[in-house]
């Protein structure tokens, strides 16, 4: 039993499926073009094997362009075309490697296109692009491409490859991606990876994200590449965000202690006579505006957080 586009089925429909296939009364094939670790139920994956199939190359989507022009059955030999090779694999180039779009164009130009003096239809590249009007990119909003460009947007900006970055930011605009959506992935990247090695960046990554929601398209892409460009250039350090998933894991799996009495809110003076905020040193009232005191739980006195690295000895 065939079923296109399996992931359409919902949970209870795959589901139905199960002892059919357990029991030997059909032999499934599924096709899918979501990613089947996701969209189909785990109790049919584990019972399949996953064949992934890989998209055509160039090469493979000029090959079948040629053919559509010289075979006069099936194809387009018949109407007399005069196209050469450079055209055909432009169009497949803009393509994106999607079949159906190159044959799209094809058909259109020789449909739309009048016969010459000497009695061809002739093809040329301006023709082509005017009847493919707009490359094809690999990119569904939901599915696996887009996941995959935003992983490596961020990875990029991590890394600080600033060409990367704009690259594929380029990618994700030119598909129609959110602004916001790209915004809002470079603040996240300004806290967790530049951190405090550079601490403008996430007010450089938050302007961008205000001005972009006042702003829109297609001004919007000089907002996000300037921030994105910062996040990519600026100095890395993820401490912070080391020391807070670290002080969330203490917090959720162990007795951490109670607050010291001197740092607890006395709102009323009665509660100072039980000890509340009793002993507590004002920090400007020191040299420096600074002063020795415990502020951590007794039980959890000495435990490091916060760990600053080279690029961030500068702040305290």
């Amino acid at each position: 039993m065939f079923i296109d586009e399996i992931h359409r089925f919902n949970k209870l429909q795959q589901d139905a499926l199960l002892p059919y296939v357990e029991n030997g009364t059909v032999i499934l094939i599924g096709a899918t073009t979501e990613n089947p670790y996701f969209s189909v139920n785990k109790a049919l994956i584990s019972r399949s094997t996953v064949f992934k199939l890989k998209e055509l190359t160039n090469e493979d989507v000029f090959k079948v362009l040629k053919n559509a022009v010289t075979d006069t059955k099936k194809g387009l030999g018949n109407l007399g075309l005069n196209v050469s090779d450079d055209v055909l694999k432009m169009i497949a180039e803009l393509s994106g490697g999607d079949v159906r779009v190159a044959l799209n164009a094809i058909e259109i130009a020789a449909l739309t296109t009048d016969m010459n003096e000497d009695g061809e239809i002739l093809i040329t590249k301006e023709i082509a692009i005017e009847c493919i009007q707009k490359k094809k990119v690999e990119f569904d909003k939901s599915g696996d491409s887009h996941y995959d460009n935003i992983s490596a947007f961020i990875k990029s900006m991590r890394g600080g490859d600033a060409d990367a970055v704009l690259f594929y930011l380029a990618r994700a605009l030119y598909a129609g991606e959110d602004p916001m959506f790209l915004a809002r992935r470079i603040a996240i990247c300004a806290a967790e990876d530049v951190g405090m090695a550079n601490a403008n960046a996430l007010v450089v990554a938050n302007a961008a994200l205000q001005a972009i929601h006042q702003i829109g398209m297609p001004e919007a892409r000089i907002l996000l590449a300037d921030a994105a460009t910062y996040v990519a250039r600026s100095p890395k350090s993820n401490a912070a965000y080391l020391g807070i998933d670290k002080a969330l894991h203490d917090v959720g799996s162990m007795d951490t202690g109670t607050i010291p009495m001197h740092i607890r809110n006395a709102p009323v003076e009665d509660m100072k006579e039980e000890g509340y905020s009793v002993g507590y040193k004002y920090p400007h009232d020191f040299p420096n505006h600074e002063v020795e005191q415990q502020y951590l739980p007794d039980k959890m006195v000495g435990t490091k957080y916060y760990i600053p690295d080279e690029t961030e000895q500068k702040l305290k």
